[in-house]
């Protein structure tokens, strides 16, 4: 018996499985008259959950901060593409600065740092990396760049970007193109707004101004064409949600206006798994709608639980990364996860350059349930090599079969994210 309750999910699996092998010609058409000679994003990184009964991408990073998780295949691959997707960006270009987060205590972010720069070099590329520094302005004052070490013991040299700015206007240093590695959560510094190079990802895609449910929406026009080159039904691929916005998680009637939008989703998912025979009780997500790093998120189980949630609970949803106050909530359909590498419940993550695979890993926690937030506190990482016939020690194997749907749905999170993008960007008139 399936764990969820599906007895024939075997059966039902299986069908939507072979329907996609059969039309793999069409898909990929499908699939390229979206990417074509477009810009997608320069990297990302989608989050997928897969409970047996569907598989759906439950967040996308544009500024993904985990290169240092993907096996050494993956990583050749990446110097291949990164060159490819710079020169289209910019013919010729040589000399590139990566911005980086304020993390500069995070030893773990900093090896993916050093990582992303290795890619570039072994690119044919120069490189510098960058931060704001705002949380340590009297440095710029007094250094140029902070001399640290990785987790893994690697020295990675990051540079005040004031600094490098006043170098680049003086003409001691030049740079053709700023690549983000830096999710502009607080807004988007004067001082980058003055940069005169080509920056991606662009800046106004950054989240002080992207929210989840857009992404999500994009994400479900294109499921639904997928859907309709299957005949199936695009819920198998994607999540029932709702926005609620202008919300105080703190005050008595905000939670009940909450709570009564996270009734009528559970009642639009109910139904879904009363047409396919899951007997499995569903859940929501509450999440920060422009949040990231897993933070101001939440599994419920009832509309109630909104209602009575405890100072704890509500503290965790009322600020988000660098304690940005959160207003405005995504509840999103729960997807529960088969998976357990070892003994941990774990999920699958995708990582693209221009959405080509480079690889990815399942994200694993042996604190947390199959209906959690994985992306917390005691997170894992086991690596997933993109080539099924090159395994040897590097990484987790993966069924062929469903790893390419997992590929499918990773590259329509993507054309979602560069959809997003381009309206973003004609927002603020780039």
């Amino acid at each position: 018996m399936h764990p969820f309750g599906l007895d024939n999910f075997i059966e039902a699996r299986a069908i939507w499985i072979e329907k996609i092998k059969v039309n793999q010609k069409k898909i990929h058409q499908w699939l390229q008259s979206y990417e074509g000679s477009k810009e997608l994003p320069l990297y990302s990184s989608v989050d997928i959950r897969d409970s047996g009964f569907k598989m759906a991408v439950v967040d996308t990073n544009i500024f993904p901060g985990g290169f240092n998780n993907l096996c050494e295949h993956g990583l050749e691959d990446s110097v291949r593409f990164i060159r490819e997707a710079i020169l289209k960006r910019v013919a010729g270009c040589q000399n590139i600065l990566l911005i980086a987060e304020e993390h500069t205590r995070n030893t773990w972010y900093l090896e993916n740092i050093r990582i992303l720069e290795n890619i570039i070099q072994r690119a044919g590329f120069n490189i510098k990396i960058a931060t704001f520094l705002e949380v340590q302005p009297d440095f710029c004052k007094k250094m140029k760049f902070l001399e640290l070490e990785t987790a893994t013991g690697h020295p990675v040299r990051i540079y005040c970007f004031k600094r490098i700015l006043e170098d680049y206007e003086a003409g001691r240093e030049s740079f053709c193109l700023i690549i983000m590695n830096n999710d502009l959560t607080t807004g988007i510094p004067e001082i980058l707004k003055k940069a005169k190079t080509p920056i991606y990802p662009s800046i106004q895609a950054g989240w002080h101004s992207r929210l989840k449910s857009h992404h999500f929406g994009h994400t479900r026009d294109l499921t639904n064409e997928f859907a309709q080159l299957l005949d199936v039904d695009p819920w198998l691929f994607s999540c029932c949600y709702s926005v609620i916005d202008q919300v105080n998680i703190n005050e008595n009637n905000d939670r009940k206006k909450l709570a009564e939008a996270a009734q009528d989703l559970f009642k639009q998912i109910e139904e879904k798994y009363k047409e396919h025979q899951i007997k499995e009780k569903p859940y929501i997500m509450i999440k920060d709608d422009s949040g990231t790093y897993g933070m101001g998120v939440m599994p419920v189980e009832h509309p109630d639980e909104i209602i009575n949630l405890n100072r704890k609970n509500r503290n965790k949803l009322y600020k988000g990364k660098n304690s940005q106050l959160i207003q405005r909530y995504l509840l999103q359909e729960g997807v529960p996860t088969i998976y357990h590498t070892g003994h941990e419940v774990s999920e699958v993550v995708i990582y693209q350059i221009e959405n080509n695979l480079v690889g990815g890993f399942y994200r694993s926690n042996d604190q947390k349930g199959q209906r959690e937030n994985l992306n917390s506190q005691g997170m894992m990482f086991k690596k997933i090599c993109p080539h099924s016939n090159q395994y040897g020690d590097c990484g987790v194997h993966h069924d062929v079969n469903t790893f390419n749907i997992y590929r499918i749905l990773a590259r329509i999170a993507g054309i979602a994210a560069h959809r997003e993008i381009i309206n973003l960007e004609a927002q603020k008139g780039v």
